[in-house]
């Protein structure tokens, strides 16, 4: 099993299937942070108070995380074992119909998305999670919870730098999982020529959705709000 897992195949299907992980996380995430949108912030809080207290959910949350994370730092760890066997590069680059720029510059990519994961975190999920937030309740004071509409829309309507790293960061993401989508279902087994390009076109379709998703929410804050 260790010689599976050890081998170029094995690290690609490690990949794909961390891989997957992201792609739920950020339909989750995606589907979480819409809620910014609609109202003035009771639906968004009544939904990320639900993830962050729901055993069952948050323990799903967690292990998606845990997966995207892993993806990362695994996607890192490989990219740089493979610079360091190989540190000259090739005098030319594949610029054909096969590939994409996307397809080859993953790392980049990936390491773009990472430094804005890590801002991201600091500027929410670590306030939220371990700092002071300010609470709001939606039954005549019975219940308090995090105002975590108040965090989030704030930040998007005072800082307009941050609203240009999120939207870049967005296309990047789609950018990335435009390749990453459809590379991992051909690595798992999807692989005829039929189901590759059924599976490239939702790739583009699902990359589109997500980045075109999130950058809805700081123009929204940013110019509508």
């Amino acid at each position: 099993m260790n010689g599976i897992f050890s081998s170029s195949v094995g690290k690609k299907l490690i990949m794909s299937i961390s891989g997957l992980f992201l792609m739920l996380f950020l339909l989750v995430h995606l589907g979480t942070n819409l809620l910014l949108l609609v109202g003035e912030g009771e639906l968004y809080n009544k939904a990320a108070h639900t993830l962050a207290t729901t055993p069952l959910l948050k323990g799903v949350e967690l292990l998606l995380a845990f997966g995207f994370i892993f993806h990362i730092i695994y996607g890192t760890v490989l990219t740089l074992k493979n610079r360091k066997a190989r540190p000259v590069p090739y005098a030319k680059s594949a610029s054909n119909d096969v590939t994409t720029w996307s397809s080859r510059n993953m790392y980049i990519l990936g390491f773009t998305i990472l430094a804005f994961l890590v801002l991201h975190m600091v500027n929410f999920f670590i306030k939220l999670r371990f700092g002071t937030v300010a609470e709001v309740s939606y039954d005549g004071g019975i219940t308090h919870i995090h105002d975590s509409y108040k965090l989030v829309s704030e930040f998007f309507i005072s800082y307009w730098w941050y609203n240009v790293i999120y939207i870049v960061s967005a296309i990047f993401l789609g950018l990335h999982l435009s390749h990453g989508f459809w590379s991992a279902f051909q690595t798992v087994g999807l692989n005829n020529s039929k189901w590759l390009k059924r599976i490239e076109v939702v790739s583009y379709i699902y990359a589109v959705i997500i980045a075109t998703g999130f950058t809805i929410i700081p123009i929204y804050f940013w110019f509508i709000h």
